[in-house]
């Protein structure tokens, strides 16, 4: 492990004792890995580093905190996305697969805010709030067509049934052209 300095500008440094206790040396309190989670969340750049050894433990402690968040059912990792990972590990293209997992990340986060901005630019003309829309439509059409005794469902005729869900085709698609606008 590698060592680091106590603080390199706006880092914050935890110590991590052999009691397993973390120290926030910016607060002088101890914290929990919750309180870590919390500080990532919000964007503190933070290095924890062994109390004893001075060892930078950082890597290992975000593992712990992903561990501990899919463990408490807020599981976001796929199975098959775990099993590829682990799979990796020790394959000749592992020593590409932190680059690559920064960049799709470094992506992804570009397209959420390009998404927040449409957002805040209004939801009239926005192809998110169409896309939510089209959504309550198509679950509202679903709903009636296969709740038992729906009467609306069962006087709708075939064919208007068939244009509706043309309809919906078609705005799905245009929405989608749309957000591949958005993401270019």
């Amino acid at each position: 492990m590698a060592k680091r300095k106590a603080h390199t500008g706006d880092t914050v440094t935890i110590k991590k004792y052999a009691n397993r206790r973390l120290y926030n040396t910016l607060s002088s309190s101890y914290i929990t890995l919750d309180d870590l989670a919390a500080m990532t969340r919000k964007g503190t750049d933070f290095v924890v580093v062994d109390a004893k050894t001075g060892d930078d433990i950082t890597h290992s402690i975000l593992t712990q905190i992903i561990m501990d968040e899919e463990a408490s059912g807020k599981q976001m990792l796929p199975v098959s996305f775990l099993r590829d990972l682990i799979a990796m590990y020790g394959n000749s293209m592992q020593s590409m697969m932190p680059h690559y997992l920064e960049a799709t990340m470094a992506n992804f986060r570009a397209n959420q805010s390009k998404i927040q901005e449409a957002l805040k630019d209004g939801l009239t003309a926005n192809p998110i709030a169409k896309i939510a829309e089209t959504n309550l439509a198509v679950m509202r059409a679903v709903g009636e067509a296969i709740l038992p005794g729906n009467k609306a469902a069962d006087a709708t005729p075939v064919a208007e049934k068939n244009d509706e869900i043309a309809l919906l085709r078609k705005q799905m698609a245009e929405m989608q052209k749309k957000l591949d606008e958005i993401g270019k």
